[in-house]
């Protein structure tokens, strides 16, 4: 049998095609010329041909058919890690518009449509940002985070933070991965690149020298129409912020908030703060306290001219003007949220005085929540409230819980504050959102219905499901710290009722290397509890839940100094 030459056999396919396109006719020329989507096209197995009206109903049709199949977790191999994501949660779909285009546009290849049958690739669409986001614990994991160049302050010296490249994840370059490997494979591979900050160590030095030295050079004077301020080298030094984004780009400015903190008693010579409306319950009867505006120092416009300010050697003076500040909560809006009695109260007790650190720590964060107002429906949280509690914002090194002991830690004594809240809250019949006794019982406070809290992992979180608005008031003395709520009763009692201790256990003894960061301890058991929480109204239990705890034995912990190693005699 003899075969044409090569050259031959092209011309007569191309003749044919050619003959083909010109002067089919009849029923199945006109079927395969007129619709939009090649006869016998299919998508994952869907057939799709007809117009493209048609091919994207049976497109749609066909994926919720496979809807167990779609929607199945997705493993992405990171490295020697693995992430599940679920298609729902990154955007992960199947473009039925785009793939249905794909799909015409094999209608204009004369093969495609007359010999028909071809699969379409279906055109996958993701959302990069949410890919990005539920891949980043792995890729941190499985790569090596930049450092990001900056100059911080020790004092009121300039401390460069140099770059260093990385490996992570590139959004797109996942995004491209997720897309092509979904419906192909198993698992699919996201490869990490190197990532280098966009600014250099040069860049840095610059930073350094142009804007951080002479921006402590020297004091500013601010000049208010009340007063003059002056701006320390060390206020400019607690308030200037240079830091790169998460591309590594430096940039310079002045934080408002670490600004107004660092001139504290500065701005209190020419500002009058606003005071919120609040109810004053020491006298007996309640006694609304009647609110009244401020004037504070516009200290957002003040941060932004600054910044010049601070990179000239003289002329360091700039002018601020006066804004006028209302109370955040007015008289009218007491009476308008109904808040108009003591509907709980709770005091716990530490010792110390007020100049110990714990102690200090307990009267900050009181005096933050002080007169918060938490509207019918809405949650409180305490750290969204507060924010960190660090250094910065005033709180001190007391002991925390860390690891299963106590060590010095900074704002030691927030639990405290925290179990109180939560209390007045309880009792005041709030919806528990969030809350975590501690790990060890503390006989200071009640079993089960006390809390821990971590900025920003561990939180406490309360709704107000009531109609009425709740004011939470906060005061202290030189042993105590008290939370009370007033609000309109709903109930006429809430109480607790405990089960009794069960599965105790005694604690062990761990001796523990003497120095500044050991505390020893008594111990205590550990043992299980529950605690009914009853709710009261026209003098029946109308409902009561249940909350149960496992506390561990807190060891004794003894601190006893290291001994020096025997040595063996001559």
């Amino acid at each position: 049998m003899s075969v044409a030459p090569v050259p031959h056999r092209r011309w007569l396919i191309a003749g044919l095609a050619s003959v083909l396109a010109l002067t089919a006719t009849g029923a199945f020329a006109g079927h395969a010329f007129s619709a939009d989507v090649p006869r016998g096209a299919k998508v994952l197995g869907i057939s799709i041909d007809g117009t493209a009206a048609e091919a994207a109903d049976a497109l749609r049709t066909g994926l919720a058919g496979k809807a167990d199949q779609l929607g199945a977790p997705l493993t992405v191999r990171i490295g020697e890690k693995t992430a599940t994501v679920q298609p729902q949660d990154v955007g992960l779909a199947v473009d039925v518009d785009a793939t249905v285009a794909a799909a015409v546009s094999r209608g204009h290849n004369p093969f495609a449509t007359l010999f028909g049958g071809d699969e379409v690739a279906p055109v996958v669409s993701v959302d990069e940002a949410r890919l990005a986001a539920a891949l980043a614990p792995v890729a941190q994991q499985s790569g090596a985070a930049m450092t990001l160049p900056a100059v911080t302050f020790d004092g009121t010296t300039p401390k460069p933070v140099y770059p260093k490249a990385g490996r992570g994840l590139d959004p797109a370059d996942a995004a491209d991965a997720v897309r092509d490997g979904w419906l192909r494979r198993g698992e699919v591979e996201v490869k990490l690149g190197e990532k280098n900050p966009a600014s250099s160590k040069d860049d840095v030095d610059r930073m350094v020298a142009e804007v951080a030295t002479p921006a402590v050079s020297a004091p500013v004077t601010v000049t208010t129409p009340k007063g003059v301020v002056t701006v320390s080298p060390k206020a400019i030094a607690a308030s200037l912020v240079i830091s790169s984004d998460a591309k590594g780009e430096l940039s310079s400015r002045v934080d408002e908030k670490k600004l107004r903190k660092a001139l504290g008693k500065e701005l209190a010579k020419v500002e009058v703060q606003p005071k919120n409306a609040t109810i004053d319950g020491s006298g007996g009867a309640p006694q609304v306290v009647a609110a009244s505006g401020g004037t504070l120092v516009d200290t957002a416009k003040l941060a932004g001219d600054l910044l010049p300010v601070l990179k000239r050697g003289a002329d360091r003076a700039v002018s601020a003007g006066l804004t006028d500040v209302k109370p955040a909560t007015t008289t009218g809006d007491l009476a308008e949220l109904g808040i108009k009695e003591q509907v709980s109260s709770f005091t716990t007790y530490f010792t110390g005085g007020l100049t110990s650190p714990r102690s200090k720590n307990i009267v900050q964060i009181a005096k933050e929540v002080d007169g918060a107002i938490v509207r019918p429906g809405e949650t409180f949280s305490l750290n969204g409230h507060t924010g960190p509690r660090g250094y910065a914002e005033g709180y001190h090194d007391a002991p925390v819980i860390m690891d299963g002991k106590l060590v010095p830690g900074v704002g030691g004594g927030a639990s405290q504050f925290t179990t109180t809240i939560f209390n007045a809250s309880y009792y005041a019949g709030m919806k528990d959102v969030e809350h975590k006794p501690h790990s060890y019982y503390f006989s200071r406070y009640p079993a089960v219905i006390e809390s821990t809290i971590m900025y920003p992992t561990l939180d406490l979180r309360f709704t107000n499901t009531t109609p009425y608005g709740v004011l939470i008031d906060t005061s202290y003395t030189d042993s105590s710290v008290t939370v009370s709520m007033w609000s309109t009763k709903v109930y006429d009692s809430v109480t607790t009722q405990y089960d009794p201790k069960r599965d105790i256990t005694e604690p062990e003894k761990v001796v523990l290397e003497d120095g500044p960061t050991c505390i020893a301890t008594g111990g205590s058991q550990g043992f299980t509890q529950d605690a009914w929480r009853i709710f009261r109204k026209d003098g029946k239990e109308i409902k009561r839940e249940k909350f149960t705890w496992r506390y561990d034995a807190e060891p004794q912990f003894v601190c006893e100094a290291k001994k020096p190693p025997l040595t063996a005699k001559p």
